[in-house]
């Protein structure tokens, strides 16, 4: 499973709760992935991180 290098933030089971006429339908249940970028750190080292992660990796250049 891919996950960020810097929070291990990794892919999710997440579900949505549809209504069908007046009655709660459980099969929502779809897998959400992080938004994993191939970058380079400050110290230039590879890594793959979270769009999150390398806004705050950049804020500090």
């Amino acid at each position: 499973m891919k996950q960020c290098e810097i929070c291990g933030k990794g892919s999710i089971m997440r579900g949505a709760r549809k209504k069908l006429r007046g009655k709660y339908n459980p099969t929502g249940m779809k897998r959400k992935y992080p938004n994993l970028q191939p970058s380079k750190l400050p110290d230039g080292t590879k890594a793959i991180l979270c769009t999150q992660c390398m806004k705050k990796a950049y804020a500090t250049k």
